[in-house]
């Protein structure tokens, strides 16, 4: 039996001298380079008693040696567990112990603090560093530069990735080897990705965008990166000229346009920008077109189930939505309460199916079992609406819903008012404690730069919009809105923040 995604993904390119990544510096690692490195890190790896199905728990910066030890682990057949670098040692503590992991690898600056949990798991413990050097490497340097590839198949498990856990512990989505490849290969597809496309690769990669969107899309389609420790503007700037594609999180394009050097000139080589991870604004869909004669692709997709949606690469491409279920996938709206799917134009869950979407949740099967449902599809916890035409809007998390006085409230309705007004950058509406209401609404407003929002205007226009029980009790002017390592907003901090406002609790 062969390894699916090793074969399909890696294997395909052994022996290719062509350029894999690109780094800072100006060196090029090669296909083969990387492979060779990978083979060495799996012979690392099972000579250190591994077996296929254990799980690798991984916690180090970005590299060309991060993103072999994921090779590695597909080729030997282990579960590889990206971990994301901006963890505290009490969060890894619940990680490692909850899936078992039998190696722990970190960088050197946490291997003191993280000993004694794999001490406790009997599991053993190396080191990598953002240059390539530790424990790990130091092994690999000094093994075979051939491993027999482990087989494996579809569905069998590639890896875990641990939901953000802002509602309760996270949980770990177990993906197999044919989620992973299945999605990959129908976005080199819709996308127009072919081998001669070099993306520019700015994001981490202990999160599915630029892991198995990013990454796997290059490897699939057999192309090139631009390998980037991080989004650095000036880097992007300087290696934009290289490239012919890029995937970003919004973040990435409103520092870009705001920045004069980026330019339609600058630009004009592109062949498609992609965004993902968080909502992009209608403005900036706007100011990026105007100034570059790019039109982002939008696209939605989530830990469980990798990318679900795309705006269309040929055709309008809809600011505000989040275009159409990608081949193979299945989406319906339905009723939260009753399941039944909701005509176009509703408001509703989202649920999706398709062979994208993940096996369940680790040691979890009553959360499984709530979470997706017998007949396949995944209730994604998102709530949208599809239009006329076809294009799927998301209005945001089902427990970001505000329910007031009995009424059902989605912020991105209000969101989307208090964008539009003179001054505003941008917006995040929250449900908080009320005595009377159950919950009210607090609009949260992110001023533009140098500028003053006038509330009351803001008020007036709200009220001139938008029915009397969806109108925010209160204001609240911030200079930013917090945000994770994916550019989403974290409103649960921002409920916690405000959550007495009404209550004095």
């Amino acid at each position: 039996m062969a390894n699916l995604l090793y074969d399909s993904l890696f294997g395909v390119h052994a022996g290719k001298t062509a350029p894999f990544l690109h780094l800072s510096n100006g060196d090029i690692v090669t296909y083969q380079d990387f492979l060779t490195r990978a083979a060495q890190i799996a012979n690392v790896m099972v000579q250190s008693g591994l077996k296929p199905g254990d799980r690798v728990a991984v916690q180090v910066e970005k590299s060309p040696e991060a993103l072999a030890l994921y090779a590695a682990c597909v080729q030997s057949g282990l579960v590889f567990l990206p971990l994301n670098t901006a963890y505290t040692v009490d969060e890894l503590t619940y990680f490692i112990e909850n899936s078992g992991a039998a190696l722990i690898v970190c960088g050197g600056t946490s291997a003191a603090a993280l000993t004694p949990i794999a001490t406790s798991l009997g599991a053993t413990l190396e080191t990598l560093n953002d240059d390539g050097t530790g424990s790990l490497m130091a092994l690999a340097d000094n093994s075979p530069k051939q491993f027999a590839t482990v087989a494996r198949g579809g569905d069998d498990l590639a890896a875990f990735l641990y939901t953000s856990g802002t509602t309760g512990r996270s949980k770990g989505a177990m993906l197999t080897q044919e989620n992973l490849l299945s999605n990959a290969q129908t976005l080199v597809e819709h996308w127009r990705f072919t081998a001669e496309d070099v993306l520019l690769h700015a994001l981490p990669i202990f999160h599915t965008h630029g892991l198995f969107v990013a990454t796997n899309i290059t490897l699939a389609a057999g192309g090139s990166m631009i390998f980037l420790p991080r989004f650095n503007l000036d880097q992007i700037i300087e290696m934009l000229p290289q490239a012919t594609t890029m995937m970003g999180v919004p973040t990435f394009y409103t520092r870009l346009l705001g920045d004069s050097r980026f330019t339609g000139t600058l630009t004009a080589h592109m062949r498609l920008f992609i965004s993902g991870s968080a909502p992009l604004l209608s403005e900036t869909h706007a100011q990026f077109e105007g100034r570059t004669g790019h039109r982002i692709l939008e696209r939605y997709g989530m830990t469980e189930t990798n990318m679900n949606t795309s705006n269309p690469y040929e055709g309008e491409r809809r600011a505000g939505t989040v275009g159409f279920p990608l081949p193979g996938v299945e989406l319906k709206i339905t009723d939260p309460a009753t399941g039944n799917t909701l005509p176009d134009g509703e408001v509703g869950q989202i649920e999706v199916r398709g062979t994208n979407v993940f096996k369940g949740y680790w040691q979890m099967p009553e959360k499984t079992a709530e979470e997706l449902r017998a007949d396949g599809f995944f209730i994604t916890g998102d709530l949208g609406s599809i239009d006329a035409d076809g294009y799927v809007q998301i209005v945001g998390r089902n427990k970001d819903l505000i329910i007031s006085g009995g009424y059902n409230i989605y912020p991105k309705e209000i969101e989307l008012v208090l964008d539009d007004q003179p001054g505003v950058l941008e917006s995040a509406v929250i449900g908080v404690p009320h005595p009377d209401f159950g919950e009210t609404v607090v609009g949260i407003v992110i001023p533009e730069a140098g500028q003053s929002p006038d509330l009351d205007a803001i008020m007036a226009a709200v009220k001139q919009s938008l029915a009397r029980f969806k109108h925010p009790q209160k204001l609240v002017v911030l200079e930013e809105l917090p945000r994770n390592t994916m550019g989403k907003v974290q409103k649960n901090i921002l409920r916690d923040s405000y959550q007495s406002m009404f209550t004095g609790a």
